[in-house]
């Protein structure tokens, strides 16, 4: 669903059936105890662009709001984990360099440059 900031986001849920507008983020609500989530949470939050670069089905996120000075509003934090391989503390953009691997168009050439033309080149 879109965010309030414009953004697609999975975890975000809006219900304005009949006049009703309740917004939530389900990502906050699925901590324990419930992290309380506000509209503005939306603008800062890093999960929409890390669903967008990353769509593993193993990646976990863990939530947290932190303030990153003290006159300065929270913000959603996330810490990144990987059910198949149990790795945490990784970049959550490219994920976890295990579960994926990497296609054989990148891994064709071992150096740079080439010895031989790229395809379609002239020598």
């Amino acid at each position: 669903m879109r965010t309030p900031a414009g953004k697609e986001c999975r975890y975000f849920y809006g219900d304005y059936y009949r006049g009703r507008e309740k917004e939530e983020c389900r990502l906050l609500n699925a901590e324990l105890p419930p992290l309380p989530w506000k509209p503005d949470f939306c603008f800062t939050c890093p999960v929409p662009a890390i669903l967008q670069a990353n769509a593993c089905t193993y990646m976990q996120l863990k939530p947290s709001l932190a303030r990153p000075f003290p006159f300065i509003k929270q913000e959603v934090r996330v810490s990144p984990s990987c059910q198949k391989t149990n790795r945490s503390g990784f970049d959550p953009h490219i994920g976890c360099g295990e579960c994926h691997p990497v296609p054989d168009v990148f891994s064709q050439f071992t150096e740079w440059p080439p010895d031989q033309p790229l395809p379609g080149e002239d020598a």
